[in-house]
C-alpha cells in the first residue's frame, strides 16, 4: 500500500468548526474549511476587542489545531505559516491586554503575595460561584455551568503537560506526578476529562469534546486561552506553572461545594463523584505544586518568581471576569451562555431560563 502524502491526512473524529463571530474568527474558520491563508486585515486585529467574542474564538480555533483539530480539516494545518503568523499577532493583543490589566504589578510580586490570598477563604463568598451554587443554585445553572467549563475538563491537564519537558529535576518529577493522577493513574475510566463526561451525561448534556464551543461566551474562551498561550511558548513556562498552582490551590475547597451543590439538586453519581475526586486528589496536588514544582522551579531558575506570580495572576483576573458574567446574567434570570441550552426530557420548562 503507497503511504499518505504530507498534507493530506484529515482530523475525521474532531469536532466540527464553530461559527465565526466576527471578521477575525470568520476568517479563521473559512481558511480552515478552505484550505488556504486566512483574509484578513492587520488593523482588524489592531482594532480588535482582546476580550471579545471574535478575538477569543478566532484564538481558540487556532489553539484547537494543536488539540484535536476539526472534522475535516487537514492536520498539517497546524504548522500552517499563515495561520501562526495570525496567532502571533492575536496573542501579543490577548497577552498585552492581561499584563495592561495587572497594571503590570504581579511582575514585581513575589510568589507568596500573589498566592496568599488564595490560601484562606474570602470573608465575604458572595462573588464566589461555587458557594453560590452550594447554596441556593438550581439544577439548570449547574448544567449550563457544566457545559461552560467542558471546553477545559474534557481536556483537563492537556495544556499544562506541554510545561513538562521544560522543566528538570524537583519540578519535572512532581509535575509528572500530579499529571498522572490527572491521566488516571493508568486507568482510562478515571482519566478526569473522562469523569467530567460521565458528569455530563449524568446532567444530560452531550459530552462530545468542544460540543458547546458556539454557546461559550467571550470570559469562558479566554479562561481556556490563557492555558493554550502560556503552554505553547517556551518563555512564558512560569507563568504556565503559576497558572497551574492558582487552579490546584482553589480547586479543593471549590470542588467541596460543588459535589454538595450536585448532591442538593439530585445530579447524580457521576456528576458528585467528580467533584467529590477534586477535594481529595486537589488537597494533595496543592502541596506539592507549591513546594515542589514552584520550589523546584525556582531552584533552578530563580529569575521566573515574577512569571510565576503573573501566571497566578491572570488565573485570578479571568476566572473573576467570567463569574461576573456568569452571576450578572443569573442574577437578571437569563442564561450565561450564549444562547441557552435546551430542555432535557423530564425537565420542566419552567426550571430553565
Amino acid at each position: 500500500m503507497t503511504p499518505p502524502s504530507p498534507g493530506t491526512a484529515a482530523t475525521v473524529a474532531g469536532p466540527r468548526l464553530a461559527e465565526g463571530r466576527g471578521p477575525l474568527s470568520s476568517a479563521v474558520a473559512a481558511a480552515l474549511r478552505s484550505g488556504g491563508p486566512p483574509a484578513y486585515a492587520t488593523g482588524t486585529v489592531l482594532k480588535a476587542d482582546p476580550w471579545g467574542e471574535d478575538l477569543q474564538l478566532a484564538l481558540y480555533l487556532l489553539y484547537e489545531l494543536h488539540y484535536r483539530g476539526f472534522d475535516g480539516v487537514d492536520d498539517e494545518r497546524e504548522w500552517d505559516p499563515d495561520l501562526l503568523r495570525l496567532r502571533q499577532a492575536l496573542e501579543t493583543r490577548f497577552l498585552h491586554a492581561l499584563r495592561t490589566e495587572l497594571s503590570d504589578t504581579s511582575r514585581s510580586r513575589s510568589v507568596e503575595e500573589a498566592f496568599a490570598p488564595l490560601l484562606v477563604e474570602p470573608v465575604d463568598p458572595s462573588g464566589s460561584l461555587s458557594h453560590r451554587l452550594e447554596t441556593g443554585g438550581e439544577l439548570w445553572q449547574l448544567r449550563e455551568y457544566a457545559a461552560l467549563r467542558s471546553l477545559y475538563h474534557l481536556k483537563e491537564a492537556d495544556p499544562h503537560a506541554w510545561v513538562i519537558p521544560r522543566l528538570t529535576g524537583r519540578a519535572k518529577a512532581a509535575m509528572v506526578a500530579i499529571e498522572y493522577d490527572e491521566f488516571g493513574a493508568g486507568r482510562a475510566d478515571r482519566i478526569h476529562a473522562r469523569l467530567f463526561a460521565d458528569l455530563m451525561a449524568d446532567l444530560e448534556l452531550d459530552p462530545a469534546y468542544g460540543r458547546y464551543v458556539d454557546r461559550a461566551p467571550a470570559p469562558l474562551l479566554a479562561t481556556v486561552n490563557v492555558m493554550s498561550l502560556f503552554g505553547l511558548h517556551r518563555a512564558l513556562r512560569g507563568a504556565l506553572v503559576g497558572h497551574f498552582a492558582c487552579v490546584e490551590v482553589t480547586s479543593s475547597p471549590g470542588s467541596r461545594r460543588l459535589a454538595k451543590a450536585m448532591r442538593r439538586c439530585g445530579a447524580g453519581p457521576s456528576a458528585v463523584h467528580f467533584y467529590a475526586e477534586h477535594v481529595e486528589a486537589d488537597a494533595v496536588h496543592e502541596q506539592v505544586v507549591r513546594h515542589e514544582v514552584i520550589g523546584g522551579l525556582l531552584a533552578d531558575e530563580p529569575d521566573l518568581e515574577a512569571d510565576i506570580a503573573f501566571g497566578c495572576a491572570a488565573t485570578v483576573l479571568l476566572e473573576d471576569r467570567l463569574a461576573t458574567h456568569i452571576r450578572e446574567a443569573w442574577d437578571e434570570g437569563r442564561s450565561a451562555l450564549r444562547s441557552p441550552l435546551p430542555v432535557p426530557p423530564g425537565v420542566l420548562a419552567g426550571q430553565e431560563p
